[in-house]
């Protein structure tokens, strides 16, 4: 399979950190650690119920400090150190379980818990305790610090960094994603166009499942491993 394999583009969602104690996106009825997705991830909800918003991820940043990466993560480290050719992590989950597993060539398309962003001036400072509503920012000094977390509707980050690397991919592999979230669920569409080659690694197959060349289904933390070190192998 590596033969002919020199640039890698691995996106990973939920699952990948789900064996770490991570909460899904998405849980029973469409909720969130108990909350419609609309009350917490939405500018609209910033808006209308600042509190509430900031609470939420407070919370979700303090709960990091009890979790940490699983094989998947390290495995995905691993590839990351030891692989020749190119190779983008895009991650789309906000947790930084796969910097503290080693990843080094990783972008967060939406957003990172521990990082706060300035509505006003759009800098952006690492953050660990609680961001109540209306804290100041450390650049320009207007109280507009809010969660660095790409909400609905707005754009994901590092888009015109993913697409190029997606362009000159010869491998995309999905793990751990719902493919049900765009624009990460046209990812693979993408690299199919470019000749990609496509793989899936998943608990079960999701919404975009048809578009992959293969799937592999599982818990990611025995797929993850077993696929890096395939593809370390050579094989």
């Amino acid at each position: 399979m590596t033969s002919d394999i020199r640039n890698i583009v691995i996106l990973t969602g939920a699952g990948v950190s789900a064996e770490s104690g991570v909460a899904t996106f998405r849980g029973p009825g469409g909720l969130w650690e108990g909350h419609r997705v609309e009350d917490v991830c939405t500018p609209q909800a910033l808006a209308h119920d600042p509190e509430l918003v900031h609470r939420f991820y407070d919370e979700r940043r303090a709960k990091l400090a009890t979790v940490a990466p699983n094989a998947a993560h390290r495995a995905l480290a691993r590839l990351d150190a030891e692989w020749p050719g190119a190779l983008l992590l895009v991650t789309q989950n906000v947790d930084d379980l796969h910097e503290r597993a080693g990843s080094q060539r990783l972008v967060h398309m939406h957003g990172e818990l521990r990082s706060a962003l300035c509505a006003a001036c759009g800098n952006r400072v690492g953050w660990e305790d609680s961001l109540p509503p209306e804290s100041e920012c450390p650049h320009c000094g207007t109280p507009a610090l809010r969660p660095d977390i790409v909400f609905f509707g707005e754009m994901p980050y590092h888009m015109d960094q993913v697409e190029r690397a997606l362009a000159e991919a010869d491998l995309f592999v999905s793990i751990g994603t719902s493919g049900a979230v765009y624009p990460a669920a046209g990812f693979v569409q993408t690299a199919r166009h470019h000749r990609a080659a496509t793989l899936e690694l998943n608990l079960d197959p999701s919404e975009g499942s048809l578009w992959f060349g293969e799937s592999r289904m599982g818990r990611a933390g025995a797929l993850v491993p077993a696929w890096v070190e395939e593809m370390l192998a050579g094989g």
